[in-house]
């Protein structure tokens, strides 16, 4: 069995990493749509700000492709969301620290200004967050279901001692000493 198969359809948490996937999905789409309304060319580096983040066609691009991708992820759901979560969220991080060492460039063909690289950032890890939460902390609760496939052999004693609580004290019944049934 594998972690992606742990988490129910129905979980809570499915609904954080769609809300946040969502989210920050709509976000990009919206920087991305209008970049393209500026009608601005694709590699341009003359400065060009939309929405305070300097931006060209191809940032435009980008950002509505990745937008979409977010989107979809929160149309799936579940796993799938967490997952496209963490993965854009580590891409935006990787991309902030990457335009830092860019940014006077001729390397940076994406115009990316030091708002853009903080945005990166931010926007990094907010991504980022929504995709990992309740997924890795130490304090998941025992129901969490990363915590169970994490700790295979308490989950299975917590299961047993659970059912053994359903079912009850032994009941005595009338007759020799020391018999009891069930």
């Amino acid at each position: 069995m594998k972690l992606s198969d742990e988490l129910p359809v129905d979980h809570r948490l499915a609904t954080v990493y769609r809300v946040g996937a969502g989210l920050c999905g709509v976000i990009l789409l919206v920087f991305g749509i209008l970049g393209f309304t500026d009608q601005l060319s694709f590699f341009d580096t003359s400065g060009s700000q939309v929405a305070g983040l300097s931006t060209n066609g191809l940032l435009s691009l980008i950002s509505v492709v990745v937008g979409l991708v977010l989107i979809a992820g929160a149309v799936i759901g579940g796993n799938v969301a967490s997952m496209v979560n963490m993965t854009v969220g580590t891409l935006f991080l990787l991309s902030g620290f990457v335009h830092i060492f860019i940014l006077d460039k001729g390397a940076n063909i994406l115009d990316f200004g030091m708002p853009n690289v903080i945005f990166s950032f931010v926007m990094g890890l907010l991504i980022l967050t929504f995709g990992m939460y309740g997924r890795v902390t130490g304090g998941l609760p025992h129901d969490n279901p990363y915590w169970r496939s994490r700790h295979p052999e308490e989950a299975a004693r917590e299961d047993a001692a659970r059912r053994g609580a359903k079912a009850g004290p032994p009941r005595v019944t009338g007759g020799g000493v020391g018999q009891t049934s069930r």
